[in-house]
């Protein structure tokens, strides 16, 4: 899924594998060494000199840290390639033991591959640009999503505590002031709403504590339809659509924000 999704990512910015200078690949659905990251630049034959980062066990939420990492790549390299690639088999993860909590888990996960390329200065835009990055954990919940180990199963299973949609709801708001602190922009002048596809319980919580509207969701209450909650690529599904409505107009503002564990919110200013 992830070789797929890196060159359907290079394709659509009229770049090859040639171009590729930095690779950060995202997963919490696989343990690795050396990473995925150094499999698929040996199996697409990338040149071996690309850099690379691995962005393992954050959950959800880590597609916007790794932005935040290959952004900062970008920015040291202007003009040279960057790509964030997010690869979950959350199926992976599967337990079948008949209980309530994994059946959920079961019912709610998908896999799914989704990429993006970044480029700092020089050059026509071909997306927006990213202008700010604001972080929360919220420690008090630190438990409330987790691999637990099951003996009688000999793997590991995931724990999903049915409060964490009110808890990332009621801290929705206070991340994403923060991102807008000092812009001298409301929530009221963000155009495009891009949010993880964790649910329809987190769906509803962040809707209700932003003010947001269905329609400001719509790309995300399709992905979680469509696929269900693919993990850290989730949000890049979203941004997909949109970027296929063709909706988003120069000047635009956008919001990029991802929820996963620890309990983390993580998200990202961004402007066409």
């Amino acid at each position: 899924m992830g070789c797929e999704a890196l060159e359907a990512c290079l394709k659509s910015v009229g770049a090859t594998l040639a171009d590729l200078r930095h690779l950060c690949c995202v997963t919490s659905t696989g343990f690795l060494t050396p990473g995925l990251s150094a499999l698929i630049i040996r199996r697409l034959g990338i040149d071996p000199h690309c850099s690379r980062a691995d962005i393992v066990g954050m959950g959800c939420n880590a597609g916007l840290n790794a932005l935040g990492v290959v952004s900062g790549w970008s920015a040291a390299h202007p003009g040279e390639l960057g790509v964030v690639l997010c690869s979950e088999a959350c199926s992976a993860a599967y337990a079948l033991d008949g209980t309530m909590r994994t059946a959920v888990v079961n019912s709610l996960f998908g896999d799914g591959a989704a990429a993006l390329a970044v480029v700092a200065g020089g050059g026509p835009a071909r997306g927006p640009r990213v202008l700010k990055f604001e972080s929360m954990i919220i420690t008090d919940a630190v438990d409330a999503m987790r691999y637990d180990w099951d003996p009688a199963g000999g793997r590991f299973s995931f724990f999903l505590d049915p409060q964490i949609p009110y808890v990332v709801g009621a801290h929705a708001e206070l991340v994403v002031d923060r991102l807008l602190s000092g812009t001298g922009l409301r929530r009221g002048d963000i155009g495009h709403w891009l949010v993880h596809s964790g649910g329809k319980k987190v769906i509803d919580a962040i809707v209700i504590n932003l003010g947001l509207t269905r329609h400001d969701v719509r790309h995300t209450t399709g992905v979680l339809r469509d696929y269900g909650n693919l993990s850290s690529g989730s949000f890049l599904f979203s941004y997909e659509r949109l970027a296929e409505e063709g909706v988003a107009r120069p000047g635009d503002y956008g919001v990029m924000m991802t929820m996963g564990p620890g309990s983390t919110i993580e998200t990202a200013l961004i402007q066409w």
